[in-house]
């Protein structure tokens, strides 16, 4: 009896309440009128807007992946001698390749910069520059990729510098773009790379001894590294290099 009481009292609830509603709809007609109005405008504007951002996300993507075709096309003279030619395109020399990559990133850059895809081929188009030996406009490229990325592309841009600066022969500046990533706990890279990346950089420069350090470095940090090994050989070799 309690149960069914319990449920006619909610139904009572109820029905006053749809009354009551009613009732507002029927003494403010016109507000209504005008409140559902502007809702339906509201609806299509947000999906007009949500169209036009689905659509530009698209383009900016197809943008991207042409971009992309062309990094990672080959080169006639890199093909192995007596292999079948691709079947899309092939650049007569690096340049001409990276040349390509470069403009066709940056057009990226151009129209889609406030997106992702933006993000990314602002990356890849500074991979271009420093392929072509264009540091400075590849360093400015991977600096405002630094302020505006995050996660992934920010750590990329961090290790482009340190790439950058390598072959640049700015061993210091290298040293301590590949250090902010390897000391990094949040990074996204593997900190054991970086760490080789920082110790084949200062063979490069033949500052073995502080090479090894950081090739030991890697060793008692990362026991397990995929770069272990590698590291002690590379240890042990310029141990003897500075014996002898």
């Amino acid at each position: 009896m309690k149960k069914e009481l319990r449920q006619q009292i909610k139904q009572n609830e109820f029905a006053s309440g749809l009354e009551q509603a009613l009732a507002w709809v029927t003494a403010h007609r016109d507000e209504v009128r005008i409140g559902v109005g502007v809702a339906v405008v509201l609806a299509a504007a947000f999906g007009a807007v949500a169209y036009f951002q689905g659509q530009r996300t698209r383009e900016a993507n197809r943008a991207f992946e042409d971009a992309m075709g062309a990094f990672k096309a080959p080169v006639a003279g890199q093909l192995a001698p007596g292999a079948d030619r691709p079947s899309g395109q092939v650049f007569a020399t690096a340049e001409d390749k990276y040349k390509t990559a470069a403009a066709a990133f940056e057009g990226v850059v151009r129209r889609y910069g406030s997106i992702e895809a933006g993000s990314q081929a602002r990356y890849y188009a500074a991979i271009s520059r420093i392929e072509l030996g264009q540091y400075a406009d590849a360093e400015k490229s991977l600096r405002e990729l630094q302020k505006e990325g995050r996660g992934l592309l920010l750590d990329l841009a961090r290790f482009g510098l340190a790439e950058l600066y390598r072959r640049a022969g700015d061993t210091d500046k290298a040293v301590d773009a590949y250090r902010s990533v390897a000391s990094d706990p949040a990074t996204t890279l593997p900190r054991d790379l970086a760490l080789r990346e920082m110790a084949g950089a200062l063979e490069d420069a033949r500052r073995f001894a502080q090479a090894r350090e950081v090739y030991q470095e890697l060793l008692q940090e990362y026991p397990a590294s995929v770069y272990a090994s590698e590291a002690r050989s590379r240890a042990e070799y310029l141990a003897g290099a500075e014996s002898s």
